[in-house]
């Protein structure tokens, strides 16, 4: 069966034949995201650590605790050496790179390993500096590199085609991008460790400098130093711990190809993702009460929220038009700023968007920007090039008694 979904079709997610479901078999009891997000003086290494202990202490956990661990590429020697940084004893160990939908992944990971009886107490860190440190410059090392690079692919070149496209094929204009932007620095300016804590209008990002036609300085997100972890642990572990426990609903991810040139600009993988977790986390759309999608760039999260199904392919710029985006909107995103303005560590935007939901389920956001009743919340993150090829991870989160 063919692995590309064309825009204009219905999704047609693959079958998952016997698969079985890890609805109810994981709970998230520890989140943390570290402060900083200028850090010179420490290493990323020390960004894991710190985050682990938070994270861990958050769940009412120690470092011996953990019989699973999993990073990606930002951990620096790996996994197996920041296994042995941390001092960790561990039956699993899991290392996944696909960029910003890493850690959204990982979540339904550490769940399958725990449903399998690979682990019962799974730790999730993440951390970089690529403010501080060196930057990436080039988006791809992979075997398409030297075809790629000579022409000027760049990450926020490759969002512009896609954002080129999407404004071709449906009207979608800059000012309905910038809606994005806008809903993102409302939140942000609730955030006392946003980077960018002021709140600015639709007129202010159409102003501001072009970086890739027709994407401006402020369609792009902001680059930090920082990190974040997460512990997933068994049902047993977590109606012994006193910490309000999030369930793990629903899961998916995939990737989507450059299908040998023949590529469709105008969608993503979470065409895919989308059906698949809803089916597993047994919600519909309506369940749904917070949203945090990654935020590389604005054009981003208006295709995601087509692709998840919550309004009709093309109708993404008028759909996060007129407020429906903040708190206080018909669909509240990314309430601690985002990735657009609140942090961006190692281009794995995935580990804050889903720190941020855990947050809002266990009530504990910003005051300010809380959602009232938040008791179902999806998380999507897109790794790699809206232009290219990507990886799609999608998580539905739930109340422990979901």
């Amino acid at each position: 069966m063919s692995l590309e979904v064309r825009a204009h079709d219905q999704p047609v997610p693959a079958d998952p034949g016997a698969a079985v479901s890890i609805r109810g078999t994981a709970f998230i009891v520890g989140a943390y995201e570290h402060p900083g997000r200028v850090l010179p003086d420490i290493s990323a290494a020390q960004i894991h650590v710190e985050a682990a202990i938070g994270a861990l202490s958050d769940a009412g956990l120690q470092l011996s605790d953990v019989d699973g661990y999993f990073c990606s590429g930002d951990a620096p020697g790996g996994v197996m050496a920041m296994a042995d940084h941390l001092g960790l004893d561990v039956n699993h160990l899991d290392s996944l790179d696909v960029g910003g939908s890493t850690y959204v992944a990982e979540v339904s990971h550490a769940a399958q390993a725990i449903a399998a009886g690979k682990c019962t107490v799974a730790l999730i860190t993440m951390g970089g500096r690529p403010r501080s440190g060196a930057r990436r410059t080039a988006p791809s090392t992979g075997p398409a590199y030297p075809f790629e690079a000579p022409y000027g692919h760049s990450n926020p070149a490759s969002y512009a085609l896609a954002a080129r496209r999407h404004m071709y094929e449906f009207g979608t204009t800059s000012a309905h991008l910038a809606e994005v932007k806008a809903a993102a620095a409302f939140h942000a300016q609730h955030n006392p460790h946003a980077f960018l804590q002021k709140a600015v209008t639709v007129e202010e990002v159409l102003e501001s400098p072009l970086i890739a036609d027709p994407l401006h300085r402020l369609d792009c997100c902001v680059i930090t130093d920082g990190g974040g972890a997460l512990v997933v642990v068994s049902p047993e572990i977590a109606a012994d711990l006193p910490r309000r426990a999030v369930k793990v609903l629903g899961a998916a991810e995939t990737i989507k190809h450059t299908n040998v040139g023949d590529v469709d600009l105008t969608y993503t993988g979470a065409v895919r993702t989308g059906p698949r977790a809803f089916e597993e986390a047994g919600v519909t759309h309506a369940d749904i009460d917070y949203v945090s999608i990654y935020d590389s760039f604005t054009i981003t999260v208006v295709m995601t929220l087509e692709d998840l199904g919550f309004c009709a392919k093309g109708d993404g710029g008028r759909f996060v038009s007129d407020g429906t985006l903040r708190f206080d909107g018909a669909l509240p995103f990314n309430t601690d700023g985002g990735s657009l303005c609140n942090n961006h560590p190692a281009n794995r935007g995935g580990m804050t968007r889903t720190i941020e939901a855990v947050r809002q389920l266990r009530g504990e956001a910003t005051p300010a920007v809380q959602i009232r009743d938040c008791e179902v919340a999806l998380v999507h993150g897109t790794g790699g090039w809206l232009g290219t090829r990507m990886g799609s991870a999608t998580l539905i989160l739930g109340q422990e008694d979901a």
